[in-house]
């Protein structure tokens, strides 16, 4: 693998950022920021995962507010 060190993602996982995103915001005040349906319906890690996974504009605004807080 190659090494990124101007890379503030690298060695995150979607879950890790998921995760910390979840910590400081909990998943109300997610699902206002980023309006995507499994933050404000019944949201979980698992099910926000997924569709994260197959939806690459989301994961973006996942991992542009992410790294607004780091």
């Amino acid at each position: 693998m190659q090494q990124q060190p101007n890379n503030p993602l690298h060695g995150k996982t979607l879950e890790m950022i998921l995760n910390e995103l979840v910590a400081h915001f909990g998943w109300k005040e997610l699902g206002i920021r980023i309006r995507i349906n499994c933050f404000n319906d019944d949201p979980s890690i698992k099910s926000s995962l997924k569709f994260l996974r197959k939806t690459d504009w989301a994961r973006k605004k996942v991992e542009e507010l992410y790294l607004e807080i780091v």
